[in-house]
């Protein structure tokens, strides 16, 4: 199956404003700080995984 450009942005554009009226403030706001609380977990994971590693490895 083979999609036009047009299409996809028209789908895309329509998926958008019709979740949008939905969102409320509160939503987006918990979900800004559950993104930033899960990056900054992962990111230090990342970093206690990669320092475990390299004592280990010594």
């Amino acid at each position: 199956m083979q999609s036009s450009n047009p299409t996809l942005i028209g789908t895309a554009g329509g998926t958008f404003l019709s979740v949008l009226p939905n969102l409320h403030s509160e939503d987006v706001l918990r979900t800004i700080l559950l993104a930033t609380i899960g990056a900054i977990v992962s990111f230090a994971i990342s970093m206690a995984l990669k320092f475990f590693i390299k004592k280990y490895k010594k």
